[in-house]
């Protein structure tokens, strides 16, 4: 392992890397290739703000721009051409690696409309409309792990459809994900599809975790306070990895693998560091564990390449170390449960704004396009 690039000692550790972007540049340009060749990368994820942030940028999109506007599109049905013909070619580009992986990794996830975070079933409507569209075995449809998420993400692998949970903060809403997975599991094996075809990921956030507790600390300003910055997120994670050996090692979930289903990966999501005086490599080097996804911005993915340093698995018997870290932020009067419900919220809400924004930018590119 000694001679091998960071990124390829972490492929080895067992965590899939996954670029957390795309844009159409990133794909005609042969860039998204080139990280699969030389940067270990098996997989991407995108989201609103992703999408809001490169057709804002050059000129890739102009074309089908001109023709939907052409063709009399609406902004909505305009993003939905527009973002589902860069998830499908990206989709294409990593199909070798999805044949490789056997379908485990070369995933592709694209995420339905987040205004729907708290419409069960205007989410499955939507889940099932962008996995009909884009139509490639390997894509993943991000449904946000709120309350009402939960029951759309059980219909959604009910029907055979690859999910990614995202917007996981806390550890309850991390079993209760686990959970709804398994009833999904169940009841596409009640209805005779092949439970193989179906992955999963759920996507627990790590740098939020610490931005928010970190600033409630810095107010509490005393010496044990400051002590337990920047802890919180690892330590979060490294629990959830503990859960989720936990609940794959149960009766119903070992019938469930023992049918032909999947375990539901974690993905750790929010690696980019927030804090410029942490390590940039942080929240990759502290949560290597085997079957991990960990989904990073470009700036993270080029640091970990640069000069990650890769000492193995770093999760497996850190939980008692970490559920103190908890607890003693616990006693400090930092309400863990206020916390993470808080991140929902404002994560839905962040969306909510980039979905915005997305469709202000093609209202315009439309208009101009006329």
């Amino acid at each position: 392992m000694t001679d091998a690039t960071p990124t390829a000692q972490l492929s080895e550790a067992g965590v899939s890397i996954w670029l957390d972007d795309l844009s159409r540049e990133r794909i005609q340009s042969g860039g998204l290739q080139k990280l699969i060749d030389e940067k270990n990368v098996v997989g991407v994820t995108t989201n609103p703000t992703i999408f809001a942030t490169a057709l804002s940028k050059g000129e890739a999109y102009d074309e089908q721009v001109r023709e939907l506007a052409k063709a009399g599109a609406n902004v909505v049905d305009a993003v939905f051409e527009i973002t589902t013909d860069d998830v499908a070619d990206a989709s294409d580009i990593f199909h070798a690696v999805f044949e490789a992986t056997n379908g485990v990794d070369g995933r592709v996830s694209i995420e339905v409309e987040p205004g729907l975070a708290h419409d069960a079933a205007g989410t499955i409507a939507e889940a099932k409309k962008l996995a009909a569209k884009v139509d490639k075995p390997n894509v993943l449809i991000k449904i946000p792990a709120t309350v009402e998420g939960l029951e759309a993400i059980t219909e959604t692998i009910a029907a055979g459809i690859s999910v990614n949970v995202t917007l996981i903060f806390s550890l309850e809403r991390y079993r209760q994900v686990i959970d709804a997975y398994l009833t999904g599991l169940e009841k596409a094996k009640a209805a005779g599809i092949d439970l193989s075809g179906i992955q999963s990921v759920a996507s627990f956030f790590v740098s939020r975790v610490d931005t928010e507790i970190d600033k409630r600390l810095v107010s509490i300003g005393t010496d044990a306070a400051l002590a337990l910055k920047s802890k919180a997120g690892v330590a979060n994670a490294q629990l959830a990895y503990q859960a989720f050996e936990e609940a794959f090692a149960t009766d119903r979930a070992k019938s469930l693998l023992a049918a032909g289903a999947n375990a539901q990966r974690p993905l750790w999501a929010s690696t980019g560091v927030k804090d410029p005086s942490l390590p940039d490599t942080l929240y990759v080097t502290r949560l290597v564990a085997p079957g991990v996804v960990n989904t990073m911005p470009e700036k993270t993915l080029e640091a970990t390449f640069d000069h990650g340093v890769i000492t193995g698995d770093t999760v497996t018997g850190s939980y008692a170390a970490a559920d103190e870290v908890l607890k003693a932020i616990g006693a400090l009067g930092i309400s863990y449960d206020e916390v993470t419900a808080l991140l929902e919220k404002e994560g839905v809400e962040k969306f909510v704004v980039s979905w915005n924004e997305l469709l202000d930018t093609v209202t315009a590119a439309l208009e101009a396009a006329k």
